[in-house]
């Protein structure tokens, strides 16, 4: 047996047993799928992952950027009490408007808003509105930004608050230090950033599963 295979059969007992199916989570997926949108949500077992941080954190305010069709900010919205918020800031128009459809079919529209446009502009705007600091940040949007949305993060947040950042190691090529792939330029901007920052205390995971092999980095704000 491969080792892709047996990642995908791990994978696949653990999502049976710890994340049953879910219709709306289902609907998502299809939602997404018919679209065309790419196949890059986090799988079920991660999206529980999340779910379980958010409500580990006791969150009440997440901020999401990256929100593709959704399936993610699901997951993420389920942790929230019932006056909780989560913004969500999506790039792509299309596939905003199949988040927001598949957010509304979850019954989650009404602490779900997602804003649409350019992370890097939409995120100095939220700032103007000067909100309650979030709990919880999750960077999923493209990876050249990450030490960006990073920066930004740690000005949206407080004491406490939690930042996650998806996908750090990029099939293993994040530990090349000569490659000048945005992509990765920007994951170890964002690794580095989070290392060297006097507010931030961090770890990142490597992981193998359906998705392939990948990781996440996870950073708690200090005072």
């Amino acid at each position: 047996m491969s080792g892709s295979q047996l990642w995908d059969d791990v994978d696949f007992y653990f999502a049976s047993h710890l994340t049953p199916d879910d219709e709306p989570l289902q609907a998502a997926l299809r939602e997404s799928e018919a679209a065309g949108l790419p196949h890059i949500s986090v799988t079920a077992t991660q999206g529980k992952f999340l779910q379980l941080l958010a409500q580990v954190q006791g969150a009440r305010t997440i901020l999401e950027i990256g929100t593709l069709a959704g399936y993610s900010t699901i997951w993420l919205a389920r942790a929230l009490p019932a006056d909780g918020r989560l913004i969500s800031l999506e790039y792509n128009p299309k596939h905003a408007e199949v988040a927001t459809r598949n957010i509304a079919r979850a019954e989650l529209d009404r602490i779900v808003e997602v804003r649409v446009g350019p992370a890097l502009e939409l995120l100095p705007q939220l700032a103007d509105e000067n909100p309650a600091p979030f709990d919880l940040v999750f960077i999923d949007a493209d990876k050249a930004n990450n030490a960006h949305y990073v920066d930004w993060a740690l000005k949206l947040t407080r004491t406490g608050s939690l930042i996650i950042v998806d996908n750090v190691v990029r099939g293993g090529r994040v530990a090349d230090s000569d490659s000048t792939e945005p992509d990765v330029v920007g994951t170890r901007a964002a690794i580095e950033l989070i290392a060297s920052h006097p507010r931030l205390s961090g770890t990142a995971l490597q992981t193998v599963g359906s998705k392939g092999y990948d990781g996440f980095a996870l950073a708690r704000v200090l005072a």
